[in-house]
């Protein structure tokens, strides 16, 4: 059974700022101590910074592998802890990228808590980071100290024991994240070890609206497939094949002569599989100029189990505590289907795998739903009600700059004047 909440201790460091430098990071249980996971590497050579980062992102991945639902990140770094709390700039272009991965790792859990922890409270990740080091510099590694050395680490950083200074401190250096998204903006009259706050990265920005001359977004027009028969009957249709009706066709031209003069130089099209995106997006690559459609199987709808095919009232009736617990929860899957969460993990996979195939160009994305809604939900820093009060429409268009900086500005949301009347 994964573990729901897990403890990562993560530390990393340099002989010589930038020199031979590595990395280490420990996951553990918060109330037994127990090791659950180590990562340690050597990363040639690097700053402490950029050490510390590392750290922190390989701790980040193997709570993600353990299915951990909630993290506490406990880390010596003033500077990293600070950063992702978003109470300081990202000034170094260098650890921008480090920031943004580290802050796409936070949006796989539903809270995550970063907190400043002296070193003499951190000294196993300390001594896995000083071995990566002395493998950097090709030197005899030094033992690592083991789990047992230190049993009560997990639990002193919570103690009552620990003195009103570093209590202070940690408080200071704290902050939970809720959702998808780590702190990322400032927010005035808000305690900021508890805000909720907008964005996918890590405070690299003082300000969302924040003018980037020197940087060209990477901008997402994302595209909901046309009607089907399915969509006007109101019958989940995930992964069933089901084709575009006539409305759905006439709403697919409509939509593709609509992006052709919002996007005229768009770099590429990307469609989910299924022929109901397909159609729509070849009929957008035909009036962008005969563009090849790219398929990406990670966009494709959330499958919906033995819910597939029936209408909401078909399922209401059969399923009412299924479907009750389906929507109460992300993690919750139709049965024999797939959860939301699942679909989030995939949408930002997706997403990720855009913004470094395409920096600085505009991506058409034909997708459904599901999909759409998680990653306007991460785009927003919204929590998981917003997938309730969200409302997509066949065919509608909203669109998304990413920075290279980890801004985010959502243009448009379910943009539906150029589609036909009833």
């Amino acid at each position: 059974m994964a573990p729901r909440v897990v403890v990562v201790e993560a530390d990393g460091g340099s002989r010589g700022n930038p020199g031979p430098a590595g990395y280490g990071a420990v996951l553990r249980d918060p109330g037994t101590g127990e090791v659950l996971a180590e990562r340690s590497a050597a990363i040639g050579t690097a700053t402490n910074n950029v050490a510390e980062y590392r750290g922190l992102i390989a701790g980040l991945e193997a709570a993600v592998e353990l299915g951990a639902a909630e993290v506490e990140a406990r880390l010596d770094s003033k500077l990293v802890v600070e950063q992702m709390c978003g109470r300081w700039q990202i000034k170094n272009p260098g650890l921008r990228p480090l920031a943004a991965q580290a802050a796409r790792l936070v949006g796989q859990f539903t809270a995550v808590r970063f907190t400043w922890i002296p070193r003499n409270r951190n000294q196993h990740a300390d001594a896995l980071a000083n071995a990566a080091m002395d493998a950097a510099a090709g030197a005899p590694a030094r033992p690592a100290k083991r789990a047992a050395e230190q049993p009560r680490q997990v639990a002193a950083a919570d103690s009552p024991a620990r003195s009103a200074a570093h209590e202070a401190a940690a408080r200071a250096a704290t902050t939970r994240t809720s959702g998808t998204d780590p702190a990322t903006t400032r927010t005035s009259g808000t305690d900021p070890a508890t805000a909720r706050t907008s964005g996918t990265d890590p405070a690299t920005a003082p300000a969302s609206w924040e003018p980037r001359p020197s940087f060209t977004a990477t901008r997402l027009v994302l595209v909901r497939h046309g009607a089907t028969d399915y969509t006007e009957q109101r019958r989940y249709s995930g992964r069933f094949d089901v084709s575009l009706s006539d409305q759905g066709r006439a709403q697919a031209e409509a939509t593709a002569n609509r992006v052709a003069a919002l996007a005229p130089s768009a770099a590429a099209v990307v469609s989910s599989p299924l022929s109901r995106c397909r159609h729509t997006a070849e009929a957008i690559a035909a009036a962008l100029g005969g563009k090849p459609v790219r398929d990406n199987d990670d966009l494709v709808e959330c499958d919906f189990g033995v819910w597939e095919g029936r209408t909401f009232a078909e399922v209401r009736e059969r399923w009412a505590g299924e479907m009750d617990a389906w929507l109460a929860a992300t993690t919750v899957a139709p049965p024999d289907g797939e959860s939301f969460a699942d679909v989030g993990t995939r949408s930002r996979r997706a997403v990720d795998a855009l913004l470094k195939a395409y920096p600085g160009e505009t991506v058409v994305v034909v997708s459904h739903v599901s999909p759409i809604k998680l990653i306007l939900r991460d785009a927003l820093g919204g929590g998981d009600t917003l997938l309730h009060r969200l409302f997509l429409d066949a065919a509608g268009i909203s669109v998304v700059d990413f920075w290279p900086d980890g801004g985010v500005a959502v243009r448009s949301v379910n943009d539906t004047a150029h589609l036909p009347s009833d």
